[in-house]
């Protein structure tokens, strides 16, 4: 008998494949489906800094109409940071979700400033969760910003996030840093426990015809997974943290490859929407019986078996293989 299990945050998993943030987690009974066809563990979808902050401007706007007229009926409404907002429903939610599932749930908050994140941080810890991730998805546009003024203001707000919060904390980071592993030190530095590589930003797209900027969602592939796999196994072994591999991980051939950088697991998504949630089972078992036929008696015994530290040439994964990539073709 094959040992799937694996460790990821300092949480036991019975095996590395963990449903992503995503929609499929907005609905208790799809939570309970995709637990069924055998993941470890569910990544909640993200609670947004925009919609906190939305809402929160929203209830102050109705709470103070007419005051100007009525100056005291001030006196009959709640202070704004008391009142219970709309984002109340994702923490009722995700209580619900974990008392409904076997397997650990990981909330997720979105943003990029500390606004309510240290509070909603605590309040995700509050409904339940076993861990939280925090997923910085920020697009530098301002050209008098730079990356150190940048990665200083992630850093405090992760912090900040790690000083109020007791349960394992992942941070979910795009792969556009100057030094990559620099800010991987880091975070593992302030106590984050892991880092899931790569988020995906979603590129928009012009309607030519209406001169519109319109949203574009382009479901992920097995080619993408190559960035995160590639910075995870340069990664691997030169920091103390638990990377997951997440973007493009559809087989599980996909999955034995990030194990084999370094991953402790693979986060999936796209290949649950295409082909349905049952498609875990499929990886899970094709994954199983890859281990047998190969003689490996658990996952722990190859992760990090293809790594930069452990493989007989390391420059292959560096400069090195794009020479040779581009003198092949």
């Amino acid at each position: 008998m094959v040992d799937l299990s694996t460790n990821y945050l300092g949480i036991q998993l019975k095996n590395p494949l963990v449903a992503s943030a995503s929609p499929l987690a907005q609905k208790v009974e799809t939570a309970q489906q995709i637990v069924r066809a055998g993941v470890s563990a569910i990544v909640m979808h993200s609670l947004f800094e925009e919609q906190i902050l939305r809402e929160s401007l929203k209830l102050n706007e109705d709470l103070t109409r007419g005051t100007d007229q009525f100056a005291e009926a001030l006196s009959y409404f709640p202070e704004v940071g008391q009142y219970s907002i709309g984002t109340d429903t994702y923490l009722r939610h995700l209580t619900n979700v974990k008392k409904s599932v076997n397997v650990p749930v990981i909330g997720s908050l979105n943003g990029i400033t500390d606004g309510g994140w240290v509070e909603y941080a605590k309040r995700i810890q509050d409904a339940g969760a076993d861990a939280l991730e925090l997923n910085l998805y920020v697009l530098p546009t301002n050209p008098g910003v730079t990356s150190a003024e940048l990665e200083s203001e992630y850093l405090k707000l992760i912090d900040n996030v790690r000083r109020q919060v007791q349960i394992p904390l992942a941070v979910k980071l795009s792969p556009f840093f100057t030094s990559l592993p620099n800010f991987v030190k880091k975070l593992s530095e302030t106590g984050v426990n892991g880092v899931v590589l790569f988020n995906r930003f979603y590129q928009p797209d012009f309607d030519l015809e209406e001169l519109k900027v319109i949203p574009h969602l382009v479901l992920s592939n097995s080619n993408e997974m190559r960035l995160p796999l590639r910075w995870i196994a340069i990664l691997y072994g030169k920091i103390k943290i638990d990377f997951a591999l997440t973007s493009g991980v559809h087989t599980a051939e996909d999955m034995l490859k990030a194990l084999m950088a370094g991953a402790k697991v693979t986060m999936v998504t796209s290949a649950f929407l295409q082909n349905g949630v049952e498609h875990a089972t499929v990886m899970l078992s094709d994954l199983e019986n890859w281990l047998v036929t190969h003689e490996y008696t658990s996952v722990s015994q190859m992760i990090g078996s293809m790594s930069q530290q452990a493989i007989a040439d390391p420059s292959v994964i560096e400069r090195a293989n794009y020479m040779k990539v581009l003198s092949s073709y």
